[in-house]
C-alpha cells in the first residue's frame, strides 16, 4: 500500500481502540481492491470528539466510525442522520459528502447480514431480543426496517430505562410497521411464550461475557425449541454458556463476530461504494 497525495483518509474514533481489528480489515480491503484509501484508530473519547470530527471534516475525511464511548455524542455532531442511526439513538459510521457529515449506523445491518449468512430467515417472522443498549436498539430497528413481524424485547424492569424503551419501541414501530412488544426479562412465562413463537433468539446484554463465562441471560432451565436460531452477539468467548445449552436443545447457534465483519463492510460501501471482499477478509481475520 503506497500513501500518495490523493489517499482518501477513513478511520476510527473512539476510546480505547488498539485492540480493534478495523484497522487491518479496511486497509486489507484497500489492497485488495487497488483503492486510494487508508484507515487509522484515533484514541478519541467524548471530551474531544467535537474538536476531532470538526478536525476530520477540515481535512476532507472521507468518513470515519465511531466506538464506545462516541456513538451517541456523534449524533449532535451529524449534519444529517439516516433513519436508522436517528432511530436507534446512535452512529457508528460518518460519511463526508460535498462538506456535510452523514451520521449512519451500520451495527443492524451488520447483524441482519450476518443472519443471512447463518442461514436463518427472519423476514415476515418473529425475534426475541435479549437487551435494551446500544446494540440491541440498532439490531431492533434494522429488523424492523428489513421486514421482520415482530419483535419481543426483554430487558430488566427498571422504571425509568423501562420506560424510555417502550417509547424507542412504539416510536420504531409506528415508522416501520413492526409489532414490538417491550417485557420483563424476569417474566418467565412471556419469555417461554415468546421463545414458542418466535424463529430467532438474539442475545444482545454482555451476559455471559469473558470473564464471567458462565452467566447465562435466560433460566437454564427453559425450554428452547430445536427448531429455534440463537444468535450470541457476544464473540469472547466464543461459545458463551447460552450457545452450548441452545447447541444441546438442537438449535442452530452463531455469535457476533460475523456481525463486526458485516458492520464493517457496510461502512466500507458507503465511503468507496464498492463491496468489502467479505470471504478474503473472513478467511484471514474472522475464522472461527
Amino acid at each position: 500500500m503506497d500513501i500518495t497525495g490523493t489517499t482518501k483518509l477513513t478511520g476510527l474514533l473512539g476510546s480505547p481502540v488498539a485492540h480493534s481489528i478495523s484497522p487491518q480489515m479496511h486497509n486489507e480491503s484497500f489492497r485488495l481492491l487497488g483503492l486510494d484509501y487508508v484507515y487509522l484508530a484515533f484514541d478519541v473519547g467524548t471530551k474531544d470528539l467535537k474538536t476531532a470530527v470538526e478536525g476530520l471534516k477540515a481535512l476532507g475525511v472521507r468518513g470515519f466510525n465511531l466506538t464506545m464511548p462516541d456513538k451517541t455524542a456523534m449524533l449532535e455532531l451529524a449534519d444529517e442522520l439516516t433513519p436508522a442511526a436517528r432511530l436507534s439513538g446512535a452512529c457508528n459510521t460518518v460519511i463526508h459528502e460535498n462538506g456535510r457529515l452523514i451520521g449512519h449506523t451500520t451495527d443492524g445491518i451488520g447483524f441482519m447480514d450476518s443472519v443471512k449468512y447463518n442461514g436463518c430467515n427472519v423476514t415476515g417472522r418473529q425475534i426475541t431480543l435479549l437487551g435494551a443498549g446500544g446494540a440491541a436498539k440498532a439490531i431492533c430497528v434494522q429488523a424492523a426496517l428489513d421486514g421482520v413481524k415482530q419483535i419481543d424485547i426483554f430487558r430488566r424492569s427498571r422504571p425509568d430505562a423501562f420506560a424510555r424503551t417502550e417509547q424507542f419501541a412504539k416510536k420504531t414501530a409506528e415508522e416501520t410497521g413492526c409489532r414490538i412488544r417491550v417485557m420483563d426479562i424476569s417474566d418467565r412465562r412471556s419469555l417461554s411464550q415468546s421463545l414458542e413463537t418466535c424463529t430467532l433468539l438474539v442475545n444482545a446484554t454482555n451476559v455471559g461475557m469473558a470473564p464471567d463465562i458462565y452467566s447465562c441471560p435466560i433460566p437454564e432451565d427453559l425450554f428452547l425449541p430445536p427448531d429455534l436460531s440463537v444468535c450470541d452477539i457476544i464473540y469472547n468467548p466464543r461459545q458463551t454458556r447460552l450457545m452450548q445449552l441452545a447447541e444441546q436443545a438442537g438449535c442452530r447457534t452463531f455469535n457476533g463476530l460475523y456481525m463486526l465483519l458485516y458492520q464493517g463492510a457496510a461502512a466500507f460501501s458507503c465511503w468507496t461504494g464498492m463491496e468489502m471482499p467479505v470471504e478474503a477478509i473472513r478467511e484471514k481475520y474472522f475464522r472461527q
